[in-house]
């Protein structure tokens, strides 16, 4: 599972130009899926990213999460986290988690995200969104947690 995380002063989702959903301060996460990805990752990602310490504290250091500060969250899936461009320049997706597991995992992490008392919004699954944000820092960070069989985060997914 890849994550895009960015701390910010507002973010939103617009479908069809329509907004549907929208935060003020807090984290602007982009989910997305591979193959192997299980309930495992979701729970250590879920509640490492609400206690991740990215926000500033009276020292301008960075020493408070997205409770500490009573921030927000708004996840949105994004099936091209999971692309490789190892050769040529066309991005490839064989290790894209299948589309109705995705969405069960992205949906369980949205919950895992509310049950540690955070705000959660969500992008639509699948559609064609215009996310829109405020960059706080700008403050961005990448966390990946492959699954433990590694065999099936390589597009080549055994039969055993």
């Amino acid at each position: 599972m890849r994550i895009v995380l960015q701390r910010v002063k507002k973010a939103a989702v617009r479908v069809d130009g329509k907004t549907v959903s929208e935060i003020g301060v807090g984290l602007l996460i982009f989910l997305g899926a591979e193959k192997g990805d299980t309930e495992a990752e979701v729970a250590y990602l879920s509640k490492k990213i609400v206690n991740l310490r990215v926000f500033p504290d009276e020292n301008d250091k960075m020493n408070l999460s997205v409770k500490d500060v009573d921030g927000e969250i708004l996840v949105v899936s994004q099936f091209t986290l999971a692309s490789y461009i190892k050769k040529g320049n066309r991005p490839n997706f064989l290790d894209a988690l299948e589309e109705d597991i995705a969405e069960k995992l992205y949906e369980q992490f949205v919950e895992e995200v509310r049950k540690e008392g955070v705000r959660v919004e969500t992008g639509v699954f699948k559609a064609r969104m215009e996310v829109s944000l405020v960059n706080d820092g700008p403050v961005t960070f990448v966390l990946e947690r492959k699954s433990k069989h590694p065999e099936l985060n390589s597009g080549q997914i055994s039969s055993d």
